[in-house]
């Protein structure tokens, strides 16, 4: 592999390669070079697990070869523009040795997220507006959650006099440079992350049980059942494997298929009935996300296969690997509630943004939250279509589920007819939210929204309220009991958050 001030085009016959023709997908130099550089450093991880464990090297070692592998990963797939990982992290880290612990949080988040910004518009508007396939901002969002949730945690653990301590793991002392771009940079998280916690990753490289781990160990496993503190991550690595593999030939063989863009249009609109939309709808939008699952689940798989991710052990005794894992297939494919759609899915970013905004922010968190997330994603007009849209699905669905669920629980016939028309309506309420995200522009996505097949957002409300009703009084004929009561409807209250 070879560095130039532009991405590396060494891998660029494969991307024209007629072996991929068949596929009918134009793939771009970009994206060969993050699946390649991915594998290598799925292959360099074991090395890294095995011959630079901690019981064999020192933490210094491990946090050099981990950074210099991550920063050339970082050269060859975006050139010099990678230059943006170091200037972002340095510009934070000089804010949090000049600034007090009391603000500190408070201003990398906003120096982080504008330069993420700065960087997402000119990349949109001045270069190559409309391109998905890899581009230097992607990696600067996860250094960007990785910054303002060290910077969160700092505050949290020397700030004592701080009301809400809201991290899992509160850090109690500055990094050192070496060990902060250690965490931004390591070569295991550069290209797809996920984000974790500081002292879950210095856990890591130190080769220290973390403290939830302990706790774990000392209240779960007292009669010293499991002695081994480091289990081997093999197995889990290939069933990750396995999965990426099964994600992306579905991909592969559908995404050509159900085009999201047929949902506009005319001819599709003026010939095909009412269901058939629909249900192309839920198609158009399933065929998107194993792209998703593979690129999530293999950076997972590169993560374990250094050895970072143990979580603990399950009550049966086997090892867990998904302290940072991003999502939960089965979970999100069967989610029953946008809750539970939304729990399972890019899960580490879900905690960030729960930590930053929605635990900490006095006045509607739930829309702070949603607008903070349609930031940090990016400058496309339809990420905040999607994510102003989310605020009222949320909330909507938030008031739906607290107030019409419990009444359907004394019943196994009638929680299984709750199920089935509530996964319906999550998974249209997710591709009505959704689609503006993978269609990006203003135009298609308002078109999108005007069709006679949804309504707008304000009536969307509307009808979301009579559906409500509508339960209601289905719950008042076959949920009554012998006295023929039936509990009052209340507003959900700020209980648990819906990111």
């Amino acid at each position: 592999m070879c560095i130039s001030p532009s991405p590396s085009i060494l891998l660029s016959p494969f991307a024209t390669s007629p072996s991929l023709s068949f596929l009918h997908l134009p793939l771009s130099f970009l994206q060969v070079n993050f699946v390649v550089c991915q594998l290598f450093a799925l292959l360099t991880a074991f090395g890294f697990r095995l011959y630079l464990h901690p019981s064999k090297t020192s933490p210094f070692v491990r946090h050099v070869v981990a950074t210099l592998l991550g920063f050339y990963f970082a050269l060859f797939c975006f050139g010099w523009y990678a230059l943006h990982f170091l200037v972002q992290s340095g510009l934070t880290y000089g804010i949090m040795i000049l600034t007090g612990v009391e603000h500190m949080h408070k201003y990398c988040l906003v120096v982080a997220l504008g330069y993420l910004s700065f960087c997402q518009i000119t990349r949109v508007y001045v270069f190559d507006y409309g391109m998905y396939s890899a581009d230097f901002t992607g990696p600067m969002m996860v250094i960007t959650q990785k910054i303002t949730s060290l910077t969160f945690e700092i505050h949290d653990g020397l700030c004592y006099d701080c009301l809400c301590v809201s991290s899992i793991l509160p850090c109690r002392r500055m990094p050192s440079l070496l060990e902060y771009f250690s965490y931004n940079c390591n070569f295991m998280g550069i290209l797809a992350g996920p984000t974790c916690s500081y002292n879950d990753y210095i856990a890591f490289i130190e080769g220290t049980p973390c403290r939830r781990h302990r706790d774990q160990q000392t209240n779960g496993k007292a009669n010293g059942r499991h002695k081994q503190t480091d289990p081997s991550p093999n197995i889990e690595v290939v069933r990750k494997l396995a999965t990426c593999f099964f994600s992306l030939m579905v991909f592969l063989s559908v995404c050509k298929v159900f085009p999201v863009e047929r949902n506009i249009d005319d001819d599709f609109i003026a010939t095909t009935p009412f269901y058939a939309q629909v249900v192309y709808l839920y198609l158009s939008m399933l065929t998107t996300r194993p792209k998703y699952y593979f690129v999530w689940t293999l950076a997972d798989a590169i993560n374990n296969a250094a050895g970072f991710g143990f979580n603990g052990y399950t009550s049966d005794g086997s090892p867990r690997w998904d302290l940072i894992s991003n999502l939960r297939i089965t979970d999100i494919e069967f989610a029953t509630s946008f809750k539970m759609f939304l729990d399972n899915w890019n899960i580490q970013t879900a905690h960030w943004l729960k930590r930053v905004c929605y635990e900490r922010c006095p006045y509607n968190p739930t829309a702070a939250t949603f607008i903070l997330s349609a930031m940090w994603h990016g400058a496309y007009p339809g990420y905040y279509l999607t994510f102003l849209t989310g605020i009222v699905v949320t909330l909507a669905a938030r008031a739906m589920r607290h107030n019409v669920r419990p009444h359907f629980l004394g019943s196994p016939s009638h929680k299984l007819v709750y199920d089935v028309i509530t996964w319906a309506g999550t998974q249209i309420a997710i591709c009505y939210t959704v689609v503006p995200f993978v269609l990006l522009s203003v135009g298609p996505s308002m078109k999108f929204y005007s069709l006679p097949l949804f309504p707008p957002n304000i009536t969307m409300v509307i009808m979301a309220k009579r559906f409500y009703f509508c339960l209601f009084l289905f719950c008042t004929i076959v949920c009554t009991d012998e006295r023929g009561t039936f509990g009052h409807l209340e507003i959900a209250t700020k209980d648990e958050p819906d990111l």
